[in-house]
């Protein structure tokens, strides 16, 4: 990293060239306390902990051939929450920082555009703003505590990607075929829906464990089996795809801030019958099978390689970006459903004692789910740019008549 700016890694360059009013590629991490939020301190813990993630307060600039990013003086302005979840956080051209944070009630909102960081990142950010707003309100009661990783600056700015990348050759993707995609008519004016919902973890884990899969597995083929029930008889011959974001730094030793992820997909199609318990089974042993070192190593590198072919890298960027949107519109066909796992939220104990519990979204064209859980509370976010709610109703229902004791929360559609 130079002194005043450095690149972008390869999924932020897609983020910029796929970027829309609807999905702004925007995600949003939130955390609410036990007490109600103080606009001033929370205005002066975002200002303290930008000095320890400074990577935060950067500018995307165009440049000939990438985007790049550069430092910024800009100061971001907490504020009362009135916009949408997952605003735009990213105009060409406009002096903007790329996240925000608001408040509303006992909620502390962080907004960040993905190009910038993922939701590993975005979480470690928001821990550092909560402790030291905390450090605030509560003075004295915290000065031992700490969520920084300890991480230098060159290591939280690193692209990850590259230094990883292994691989010199081409590898061929395939982008072939096409996914069920269900929700039908979209809402009107690149609005989203959002859905938060909440289940206690100990009336649903026991029973992925009693069939010996992982949470993941098991919501995932709920979240299929909603889908299906929703499909009409004439698609059912098309595959249902769930892709899984997978947080790298579990494969790599890289405690980047930036986007340290990949994908895999897993596929059913529901030609017979079949129970959630042996979806769930066929489900997690596709999963594991992707998740080995070798096939996630795989899958990086051919990401990658596109980043060293001469002929790419020499064309100019108004003729990259609708080559990248051609191609991530292509992708998007294979794909049903986005279902991303950000795992057990684990602060502190003495901070863990202020927590209410964690949430977060992500914008989309298509159907969205977050999974998090923290203190024995597994909440979902979902994002929905359809007019219907079939799906989310089906996988409420579900639960619902297992005697899951399910909290639903919907937002106001806003464009």
């Amino acid at each position: 990293m130079g002194d005043n700016w450095y690149r972008l890694d390869n999924v932020a360059k897609v983020f910029l060239a796929t970027v829309s009013g609807r999905d702004t590629k925007a995600l949003r991490v939130s955390c609410t306390l036990k007490e109600e939020i103080d606009a001033s301190l929370l205005q002066e813990a975002v200002l303290s902990a930008l000095s320890d993630r400074p990577q935060f307060q950067m500018r995307i600039r165009r440049g000939i051939f990438w985007h790049y990013l550069e430092n910024t003086d800009i100061i971001p302005q907490v504020t009362e929450e009135h916009d949408r979840i997952c605003p735009l956080l990213y105009t060409p051209a406009k002096a903007m920082l790329h996240f925000s944070v608001t408040y509303f009630g006992n909620r502390i909102n962080l907004d960040v555009f993905h190009a910038l960081a993922d939701g590993t990142g975005a979480l470690e950010f928001l821990n550092i703003i909560v402790l030291d707003y905390l450090r605030l309100s509560h003075p004295g009661e915290l000065s031992d505590v700490t969520v920084h990783s300890g991480a230098s600056a060159d290591d939280l700015s690193q692209d990850s990607y590259k230094q990883f990348f292994r691989s010199p050759g081409l590898s061929s993707v395939s982008l072939s075929g096409k996914a069920y995609h269900p929700g039908g008519l979209k809402l009107p004016y690149d609005q989203l829906q959002f859905f938060e919902i909440h289940m206690p973890t100990d009336q649903i884990l026991p029973a992925a464990k009693e069939i010996g899969v992982s949470l993941t597995s098991y919501l995932g083929a709920a979240w299929m089996l909603a889908i299906k029930d929703d499909m009409p008889p004439r698609k059912r011959s098309l595959p249902v795809t769930i892709t899984l974001p997978v947080n790298l730094r579990n494969y790599y030793p890289s405690h980047t801030s930036r986007n340290f992820f990949n994908n895999v997909d897993i596929t059913h199609v529901f030609d017979t019958d079949i129970t959630l318990e042996d979806l769930s089974r066929e489900f997690d042993t596709a999963l594991k099978n992707q998740l080995t070192e070798e096939n996630i190593k795989k899958k990086m590198d051919s990401f990658e390689t596109m980043e060293y072919v001469a002929p790419v890298r020499a064309v100019p960027l108004f003729i990259k970006q609708p080559v990248v949107r051609h191609g991530k519109k292509i992708a998007d066909k294979k794909v049903s459903m986005v279902f991303s796992n950000l795992g057990v939220q684990k602060p502190p104990e003495k901070l863990a004692a202020f927590i209410d519990n964690y949430s977060a979204f992500c914008s989309s064209e298509n159907l969205f789910s977050t999974m998090s859980s923290y203190n024995g509370d597994l909440s979902l976010g979902v994002s929905s740019p359809y007019i219907n709610t079939g799906v989310v109703k089906n996988l409420v229902r579900r639960f619902s008549h297992s005697d899951v004791n399910i909290r639903v929360y919907a937002s106001e559609v806003i464009g």
